[in-house]
């Protein structure tokens, strides 16, 4: 049903169905991911991802998509987000990101991922970009979290900003231009999700919202611009960035992180939160 503002409100059996297509991209990243190593191509793992959902019998809502060309975006280094897979060789060291979406009778899952290539441990990465990208994961769950007693949708971002904020050492910059979503029967629906405070509380959240939540972090400035392929977002001054999300939802029985095989409960659990599957 369509509730107020416009916001999609999905019912037990749709949410379950959400549930299963979150299931099957969770085993497609991490099935990409698995095979991410240095001389691997971004082609090569887009092929892994698609394989997977081909297996499963879902498909993807990424290919086609405002005729993007492939089922997952791959993200490297100063590229922010919508990165298109092709013949570009990962390397030692890398921040790549992978953001990719299934369906499954009709309705959708959105998740993405930040993997480093290297460890600054064996000396292989940069250790600013492993808090980088540890502080995106934990803004991420910090975000779910506060989604789980939340009113508004913009408690999200006042809960993801605040965070960021208080954090020591190399101060990162969050997102403004893109942000999280309504997700259901369309993989982008309202509301906007900001990861930032923004001064307005936004829609009032009800049972049966789903939303993908997916703070965009970087190691220096903001300002973006998008590449020549139209679709390839990168930072200005090159610095390094990282995404990481995952589709929720919330009904009358609480929380469930629809891209997480276990709801989220492990990581939710240190924040006293115990997800509960949809129609229980």
């Amino acid at each position: 049903m369509i509730g107020r503002r416009s916001l999609e409100l999905k019912t037990a059996p749709q949410l379950q169905a959400m549930q299963r297509a979150g299931v099957v991209l969770s085993e497609a990243l991490d099935a990409t991911l698995a095979a991410a190593a240095p001389g691997v191509t971004t082609a090569e793992l887009d092929a892994v991802f698609a394989g997977v959902l081909a297996e499963r019998g879902a498909t993807s809502n990424f290919l086609g998509y405002y005729d993007f060309p492939a089922s997952i975006c791959t993200s490297v280094n100063d590229e922010v987000v919508h990165g298109i897979p092709g013949d570009r060789v990962l390397q030692t060291g890398d921040v790549l990101k992978v953001d990719g979406g299934a369906i499954v009778d009709g309705w959708h899952a959105d998740s993405a991922r930040t993997v480093i290539l290297g460890s600054s441990a064996a000396g292989t990465a940069d250790p600013a970009d492993e808090r980088l990208s540890a502080i995106t994961r934990e803004a991420l769950w910090v975000g779910i979290a506060a989604f789980a007693s939340a009113t508004h949708v913009g408690d999200i971002g006042d809960a993801i900003d605040d965070f960021v904020s208080a954090q020591p050492g190399e101060e990162l910059g969050i997102l403004e231009e893109y942000v999280g979503h309504g997700i259901g029967s369309a993989m982008h629906l309202p509301p906007d999700v900001f990861n930032y405070r923004t001064g307005h509380r936004g829609p009032k959240i009800r049972p049966g919202l789903a939303l993908a939540i997916e703070p965009m972090l970087v190691r220096g400035s903001i300002d973006t611009k998008v590449l020549a392929d139209d679709w390839t977002v990168v930072t200005l001054d090159g610095a390094r960035a990282s995404q990481w999300e995952h589709s929720v939802c919330r009904h009358d029985g609480g929380v469930w992180v629809l891209t997480a095989p276990d709801g989220g409960a492990s990581e939710l659990a240190r924040f006293g939160v115990v997800p509960v599957p949809p129609g229980e």
